[in-house]
């Protein structure tokens, strides 16, 4: 294996962990919790390799997650067609 090759097996397994940390944490089907995690900037982050984000433990992840991007969860936050989101996050 190539470090390539190990580093997308990680990122796979730790996407995996995290999404099913946050349906456990918030009690949503895990359907809810992959799409809230596939709309967010912290899965390009992950995606990218964005400052080392993906070393981070999962619950570590999803805590900052529900923190930070918190309107993800929210009943009338949906994803386009098209991939877009239709929310966007309150401004206090």
């Amino acid at each position: 294996m190539n470090e390539d090759t190990i580093e997308k097996f990680y990122q796979e397994g730790l996407e995996e962990r995290l999404i099913s940390y946050l349906a456990k944490e918030n009690g949503i089907p895990l359907e809810k919790a992959m799409d809230i995690y596939y709309r967010s900037n912290m899965a390009q982050q992950i995606h990218e390799g964005s400052y080392g984000v993906q070393y981070l433990d999962y619950k570590v992840l999803a805590r900052i997650l529900m923190i930070t991007e918190s309107y993800l969860f929210e009943n009338g936050c949906t994803k386009s067609k098209i991939g877009n989101s239709s929310c966007t996050p309150e401004i206090s």
